[in-house]
């Protein structure tokens, strides 16, 4: 049988343990799969496995989680011939759903036995990658906020989100940025930066969804000065992995740009996952860089 490295999230609290995961091995071995399951109590954990894979040659290393889970295993394999699974155990599962990958579990074991290799691009900030998009300042710093409340508090991921909102409502943050794209240089004052791997749809009952992701290029949303209730709605977009209309943005596509401020450091989120880097931000796409199993 082949072997295959699956790599699950097991700290969300979400009740992943030894018999959960022996039940999974067999679903796994009725697909003619071997299935080397690690229970990964933390980011770090994930990343060690899939390096650990990487080294001795392993054929498929398959990711079981959210889109940050997705996120930290796929970044090992970017530019690898090891060919990268998803079982879309999130919530969301943005990136499974528009590579058109089951979001069932065993329909997703049975795609990665018998599905095809398709090369897709990522997103590349000062060298961490993104699968899905990028964002800068309403909603990392809403993140932050949030994450501190459910650590301090104990509150819940939407209740803390609810209130993290309410801050940013008073404080009405704005940021001053210089964007720079090939020769051109344009100056922005706004409260939200989105930037896609590949193009996010903006009409219909598609917003949010992508239709490609390897037509080598970067969406970038500039979101215009927006009421205080604007702000809010932006960010519980950005929370869905959505956004708004067009007629809230000034939209660009290119292979790569840069992003300046003057703050000596910025919170920069990428699926998800809020840190903090120094500018100047130098976005690109990177072409074809994971291999992933998807549908026939």
């Amino acid at each position: 049988m082949r072997e295959v490295v699956v790599i699950i999230n097991a700290g969300a609290g979400t009740g992943y343990d030894r018999d959960w995961a022996d039940g999974l091995r067999d679903k796994f071995a009725a697909h003619g799969l071997s299935a080397d399951i690690t229970l990964a109590a933390s980011g770090e954990e994930m990343i060690a496995t899939a390096e650990a894979a990487v080294a001795r040659g392993v054929g498929i290393v398959a990711a079981g989680g959210g889109d940050g889970t997705v996120n930290a295993v796929a970044s090992v394999l970017v530019g690898s011939p090891v060919a990268f699974a998803v079982l879309p155990l999130g919530t969301l599962n943005h990136f499974a759903k528009d590579l058109g990958i089951p979001l069932a579990l065993e329909a997703a074991i049975a795609n990665i036995a018998e599905g095809t290799r398709r090369q897709v691009d990522v997103g590349d900030v000062n060298g961490r990658i993104f699968l899905n998009n990028s964002s800068l300042g309403l909603y990392p710093d809403i993140v932050r906020d949030r994450e501190k409340q459910q650590r301090r508090l104990g509150r819940g991921k939407w209740l803390a989100f609810c209130w993290a909102s309410l801050a940013a409502l008073r404080r009405y943050p704005f940021l001053s940025i210089r964007l720079r794209v090939g020769d051109a240089e344009h100056a922005r004052r706004t409260p939200f930066v989105f930037i896609g791997n590949n193009e996010y749809l903006m009409q219909g009952l598609n917003i949010g969804e992508r239709a490609t992701l390897d037509a080598g290029q970067l969406s970038l949303y500039v979101a215009q000065r927006p009421s205080r209730l604007g702000l809010v709605r932006f960010a519980w977009h950005a929370l869905l992995g959505r956004l708004g209309s067009s007629r809230d943005f000034d939209v660009l596509l290119a292979r790569d740009f840069t992003i300046d401020t003057r703050r000596k450091l910025i919170r920069v989120a990428t699926d998800g996952e809020v840190t903090l880097m120094a500018p100047p931000l130098q976005y690109r796409s990177r072409p074809g860089a994971l291999t992933v199993i998807v549908p026939r």
